[in-house]
Formats: structure tokens, sequence, C-alpha cells
């Protein structure tokens, strides 16, 4: 299946950061979540694939187009929402649905409406007036109804409550369910990451460090906890202490301790935010 999005050893560099060459490919029917430290290059990434910011190196093609080209139609085919939602603060929510609507061919009305009621928002204030959860809340708000083939949220549940967090996961996995399209976001909420990605995407520092199907990365780490520790190396090994290892190649780490008689008094599966702390160590 073509990808939608391209990303094709894309570089940027800002002061003394250097993002890339960063290599990314997004699929149809897939959320992606981008993972990494503060100042990793998240936001960046997604600034250059909205064109935004100029590309010092690379390419990148939105349904084959490239993004800093003269064509600019993939544009009416991507919403974008960024962690900080610039020239808003003067205009109600009403005003806003009235600027942006009109803009998407196939805006969802009662999906707007649905998302309104559900969250509490208040239409007749300023968005400046809102609280920061409230501001949030109408920015998803304003995002998911656009009903576009590709959704960019950064950061898309900070700010919101936990009761919050739960609608709108809910509400964008019933929108996928619906939809043919394609989600990016970049967020440090590790329920975000258990409930809805796909795939991961871990940076750091700029640099890639790896992209990963969620369900196979939690299955590709385990914790075991053993009578006597080997003197040896063990395979899959990635790191040891008192009588406790862990390993990222479970079935040769359990062959091992087969073939060598190996005592193992419980072993368990790590947590997804643990596996990503040591991806990005």
């Amino acid at each position: 299946m073509q990808p939608w999005i391209e990303i094709k050893d894309a570089s940027k560099k800002i002061d003394d950061f250097q993002l890339g060459p960063v290599s990314l490919a997004i699929e149809p029917g897939t959320i992606t979540a981008l993972v990494g430290n503060n100042g990793s290059g998240k936001s960046t990434l997604l600034k250059l694939i909205m064109n935004l910011a100029n590309l010092d190196g690379g390419e990148i093609n939105v349904f084959g187009k490239s993004v800093n080209g003269k064509d600019e139609s993939w544009k009416r085919h991507i919403t974008f929402q960024p962690q900080n939602s610039v020239g808003w603060n003067a205009y109600t929510g009403e005003d806003l649905k009235r600027l942006i609507a009109p803009l998407y061919t196939k805006w969802d009305e009662a999906l707007f409406e649905h998302m309104i009621k559900l969250f509490d928002i208040p239409l007749d204030k300023r968005f400046g007036k809102l609280s920061p959860g409230q501001q949030q809340k109408l920015s998803l708000s304003l995002a998911l109804p656009r009903s576009t083939e590709i959704l960019i949220l950064d950061e898309p549940t900070a700010s919101l409550d936990i009761p919050s967090k739960k609608l709108f996961m809910d509400l964008l996995v019933d929108w996928m369910e619906k939809e043919d399209c394609a989600v990016i976001l970049t967020t440090h909420q590790a329920d975000d990451l258990r409930k809805l990605a796909d795939y991961l995407f871990l940076m750091k520092d700029g640099r890639t460090v790896g992209q990963y199907e969620k369900d196979m990365l939690a299955a590709g780490f385990r914790r075991y906890w053993l009578k006597e520790m080997p003197a040896m190396p063990v395979p899959g090994e990635l790191s040891r202490s008192g009588n406790e290892l862990i390993s990222d190649n479970p079935d040769a780490t359990e062959q091992f301790f087969t073939q060598h008689e190996n005592n193992v008094i419980d072993d368990k599966a790590l947590e997804l935010e643990e596996i990503i702390s040591l991806l990005l160590k």
C-alpha cells in the first residue's frame, strides 16, 4: 500500500539543534505516535510535514506531492492541531467554527455538536478567556469534525483532566473505525500510547531511535528473577542486577535457561513506558 506521507532523509538545523536525517512512512488506517525526550524534534518534524518550516535536506511528500512544491492541494486533506493555537484568543468558539467549518467539504456538524456537549464547552466565551483545559477541548472539537484523511495532533491530551482524556481517546478510536484515515500524534502520556498507537516512532536529541509496531515491541521485552544468576552473558540480556535480568529476546533467553538448567523463580513482561525508557537511554 502506498504511504500517504513519505519522509525521506528530512533534516533541519535550528541554532545548535540538528534534526535528522529522519525517514518515516505513514500508511492509511494507522495511528503513529512520535515519542521522545523534550527537545527531541517531534514538533519540528510536524512543522516540516506541514511546510511551516523549510527543509534543509531530504524531502517530504503528502499524497505524492512535495510539501514545499507549488501544488498545495494536499493541504485540503490534512488537519494539523499544534500545541498552541496562535491568533485564536480574540475569537469565541462560535466565531472559530464559522471560520473553520466552510473550509472543509466533509465538515461533520453532528460530531462537532456532540463534542461540544460532551466536553461542556462554552461557545460564547473568547478562546483567550478559557482555561487551558477548555482551550484544548475546543481545539480538538474543531479538529476531528474536519474529517480529513490525515490528522496530526501535537500533544492532544495535554491539559486535559483524566475523564476528558478517556472521552477523547474513545472518540478518536470511534472516528478511526468510521473513516479511512491516518493519524500522527506526539505524546508523553503512556495511556495514549497503550490505547491509541499502532506504531511508535522513537526520537532522541534530533535523531531516530527506531520505528516499532507497538504490540510486537511490548511482547519483545521480559524481566526474569533467577535463583542464581549465570556467570556467562545470556542471549538477549539487556541488563542484570542481583537476581534480576531483563531481556529483549525472550525466546533466546528462555532457551538458554532451559539448556543450562537455570532456575527461573518468576518472569513478567515490561510495561510499555519502561521499554521506551530503555530504548531512549
